[in-house]
């Protein structure tokens, strides 16, 4: 018996990485997950994963850019298990490595879209089911938001975004019984590596600040801190964030 048994979970960006983690951890606590994400293979691998762990889950092909992609991947997910009632908001995309007064229109198009828009656009369609009875939404937040990193802005102001957007339906919908976090979590990812292999002062400064010294884990510490959050005993929980940082007050 799981925590999450006859609960059904979207996770947005989970073909690999922080997404993977999570996905991982919702199922082994008995959650049917659909794996969204723009990469149908990694999608694919994922759901694979899940399935060998005895876990229902579904792959969908979806760039979340698109309300009407996002429209019918929520669509798809309600026809194959008939409703939601978790929905984690992972998938984030966007350029490092830019100087603040080289951003382009494009950086921050694809950072906004991929981000608070697409959270937005997932929220949305699945509101109807996830006020149904059981409804929790977890959102991924960044604390480069409190510890700015250089070449980062367009990320960072988005993931600010996703902050007020986690606030205001947390107010929102609570007379609808739906929980609405985020989580932020310090989790060695790939793009996070790309961008510490380029600024390794960034990476020592990080380190020495942290309470608990070793690098996060996206099943074990991200997932875990989700599957808390879409749990019967965070129920009263809502409109705030956990960080899972290892006490180092800094969020990837």
């Amino acid at each position: 018996m799981g925590t999450l048994d006859s609960r059904i979970a979207i996770v947005t960006g989970a073909g690999g990485g922080v997404g993977r983690g999570i996905a991982t951890a919702l199922a082994r606590e008995g959650a049917s997950v659909a794996i969204v994400d723009i990469n149908f293979e990694g999608a694919k691998e994922t759901a694979a994963q899940l399935v060998a762990l005895g876990a229902e889950a579904l792959a969908i092909e979806c760039d979340i850019r698109e309300s009407s992609q996002v429209d019918a991947a929520v669509a798809s997910v309600v026809e194959r298990f008939g409703g939601v009632n978790i929905l984690v908001n992972n998938a984030n995309a966007g350029r490092s490595q830019v100087p603040f007064e080289e951003i382009t229109d494009d950086d921050l198009e694809l950072t906004f879209r991929t981000g608070p828009m697409a959270s937005i656009y997932f929220m949305r369609a699945a509101f109807p089911y996830l006020k149904q009875g059981y409804g929790r939404v977890i959102n991924l937040r960044s604390g480069a938001e409190m510890i700015p990193l250089s070449g980062m802005g367009a990320y960072i102001a988005g993931k600010g975004a996703i902050a007020g957007l986690t606030r205001i339906a947390a107010r929102e919908w609570g007379a609808y019984g739906i929980t609405v976090n985020a989580i932020a979590p310090a989790v060695m990812t790939e793009a996070a590596k790309r961008y510490f292999d380029a600024n390794p002062h960034k990476l020592a400064e990080v380190s020495q600040g942290k309470a608990i010294a070793r690098t996060g884990d996206a099943e074990a510490d991200a997932g875990r801190a989700v599957v808390f959050l879409a749990g019967p005993d965070a129920s009263y929980i809502t409109g705030t964030t956990v960080s899972v940082d290892g006490g180092s007050g800094f969020f990837m």
